[in-house]
């Protein structure tokens, strides 16, 4: 009877480490195959660099809400993203032991680490999971167009909305400080400041925008841009050569792909590293909580004391 029962508890726990797996793959697999079937030829023939394509456009007072090719696969990373920390955390237990549990642990510890050495641990060790995921979703989406899709991160709007939720946090943390103590930041150091300070206090989420946008999205176009020059120039030096070795691009091996390394992988890993550490720093330093510990002890000292009188 125990072995039935232990045959089935392997059974069902395979059975959800394939359902775990399927959520990493499939979304993937979606994509590529949504990049196939409405990549529609429009006939014309040079290069062509566009946008996020539209799906679906949806009627609105103000404006129509879109639904973009950035927007669907920025989802689908998202559930391959889940489907991957569910798939590592799945078995997990006390006495340890295990590659998949090594290999979890091994990504906890170093998430905190992360955190641990950028921000203030008392006060700011809830915000692990937001930044961990800021910087996978940010890393997959560059690295999506290896696999030929289109990568959200080269999408403005993607990047806006996530600078738009720092900033949320940013403004969150230094209103803990009390309203006045935020107000009076804006007329620091002399009043006639006003302008500036909301000027800087606006583009800090602007900045942080255009900054990851502008370098995934450089790269994107500096590639395509080679890979059309390149594949003109096999045209015109190897053109002459008889039969079907005339239109094979030769000049179009290894260096796009060297390029392809570069601009996708490094680069734009390098940028989502950036992009979680600018958010880390600015988070931490809206709030400074010694400071903020310091006067608060101050005040309840002075409060004792008058009251003792």
């Amino acid at each position: 009877m125990s072995e039935s029962k232990a045959q089935k508890r392997d059974l069902r726990f395979r059975l959800v480490d394939g359902l775990y797996l399927a959520m990493i793959v499939l979304p993937l697999l979606a994509a590529i195959l949504l990049k196939i079937f409405t990549n529609l030829p429009t006939g014309a023939e040079g290069l062509s660099i566009t946008g996020a394509r539209v799906f679906v456009r949806i009627p609105f007072p103000l404006m129509d809400i879109l639904i973009t090719e950035a927007m669907v696969n920025a989802w689908l990373i998202l559930i391959t993203i889940i489907g991957a920390c569910l798939f590592l955390a799945h078995g997990i237990t006390v006495k340890g032991g295990g590659i998949r549990q090594i290999a979890a642990e091994w990504v906890v510890e170093k998430a905190e680490g992360i955190i641990r050495d950028n921000m203030e641990p008392v006060f700011h060790a809830g915000y692990t999971p937001f930044i961990m995921t800021i910087l996978a979703i940010s890393a997959c989406s560059s690295l999506m167009s290896l696999i030929g899709v289109f990568p959200p991160t080269a999408d403005v709007n993607i990047i806006a909305g996530w600078s738009i939720l720092v900033f949320i946090l940013i403004t969150k943390n230094k209103l803990k400080a009390g309203v006045g103590s935020y107000a009076k930041g804006f007329l620091e150091p002399i009043p006639v400041m006003l302008p500036m300070n909301i000027l800087s206090e606006v583009a800090t989420p602007v900045s942080m925008t255009f900054r990851h946008f502008g370098n995934v999205l450089s790269g994107t176009v500096i590639a395509s841009l080679v890979a059309w020059a390149l594949g003109g120039l096999t045209s015109l030096l190897l053109g002459w050569l008889p039969g079907f070795l005339g239109d094979i691009p030769f000049f179009n091996v290894g260096i796009p792909a060297v390029l392809s390394v570069y601009f996708d992988i490094f680069s734009g890993c390098i940028q989502a590293y950036i992009f979680a550490m600018l958010t880390m720093l600015n988070i931490s330093g809206a709030y400074p909580g010694d400071d903020v510990l310091a006067e608060r002890a101050a005040k309840r000292q002075k409060r004792k004391a008058q009251t003792a009188n």
